[in-house]
Parts: C-alpha cells; structure tokens; sequence
C-alpha cells in the first residue's frame, strides 16, 4: 500500500485547532481528515462517521483488545479517544494525505508513531485567558467541566515544545494562513 504524510494538528481545547484543520481542508485538496473514534456522547450537530466514530465504552475497549487503534487514551474517566489503524489505511489507499485533529498527548503519540512521515503542529492560544474566554463562548460546558479543561489546557501548554512547529493563533486569518504554508511545503 502507498503511504502518504500525516499531518497532525494539536492543541487544547479552545486554541482553533479545529478551524484552522476545517479551512486547511477546504483549500488543500490532498487531505484528508482522519476521523477519531471516541465514547463520548454526540452532540447535536455531529455525525457519525463524520465528526467521530461514536463508540460504546465495549465496543471502543474491544478493539484495543484487538489492536485496532494506532494511538488512544482515556482523556477523562470513561472518555476514551482513538486513532483507528483502518482509517489511515483507507486515506492513504485512496491517493491522500491525513490530516489529524487531536488532543496534545494523541498528537505526541501520533509524532512518535508516524516519525518522518509526519509534521506535529501545536496551536498555541495567544493567553490562558483568551482560551478560558473562547471556552465560555462556546456556552457548552458547565462550570466544573470548564475548571477541568482549563486545568487541563495550562498542563498542555508545557508540551509545545514537543512539535515541530508552534503556531500561535492570536488572528484566525494569519493563524490559517501560516499554517497552509507549513502543510503546502511538507506535502510537495
């Protein structure tokens, strides 16, 4: 099977990690986005196959009994997230390359998984304050939950220095710009 690059996108939550992929996608017709598979709940306006492979606690535990994930951690209690090897397989069957968006310890593992293949980027919130206040604008989290990924996120700003590349999103447009350089350049 021919193999493609991975280019992986990690940030906390807040930081614009997720736009910055959904624009990368409109512009850069060579990726593809990996979806990650996770026992979360779905909200209203995710779809299945799309947004993530929901998966019961059961079925997302049997299949690292059978070794069906490249990566995966339980990011909260009972709240597992995961990269399916099968995914990346059918990406790159299909001629592309993958895009990741993904919390900060899958994209180390996903770094050390994929080595040279792949270019780690960790956007970077301007402050702890913009990513608290990008956080409650979301209005989706209820106190506690917000405390905790605040938490959360100050812990994983100590791993930027880990990726390849740091890219601050202090203005969306500049952010999406720099970073469609970054991918251009390591997918020619």
């Amino acid at each position: 099977m021919q193999e493609g690059k991975c280019i992986i996108f990690s940030a906390p939550s807040g930081a614009g990690k997720t736009t910055i992929v959904k624009r990368l996608l409109e512009e850069l017709h060579a990726l593809r986005f990996s979806v990650s598979a996770c026992t979360r709940g779905k909200r209203v306006s995710e779809i299945d196959g799309k947004d993530y492979y929901f998966l019961s606690l059961t079925d997302f535990k049997n299949k690292i009994n059978r070794n069906e994930f490249i990566e995966w951690e339980e990011v909260y209690t009972d709240h597992f997230y995961g990269t399916l090897k099968k995914e990346i397989e059918r990406i790159w069957r299909e001629g592309h390359h993958v895009i990741f968006d993904v919390d900060v310890v899958g994209g180390l593992n996903l770094k050390k998984y994929f080595g040279e293949k792949a270019l780690s980027i960790f956007v970077m919130p301007p402050s702890i304050e913009e990513l608290e206040a990008r956080l409650r604008g979301r209005a989706t989290e209820t106190e506690e939950r917000l405390a905790k990924r605040i938490g959360k996120a100050q812990e994983e700003l100590n791993t930027a220095e880990q990726f390849d590349v740091i890219l601050v999103n202090d203005h969306l447009e500049e952010a999406c710009s720099n970073a469609k350089s970054l991918v251009q350049k390591f997918i020619d």
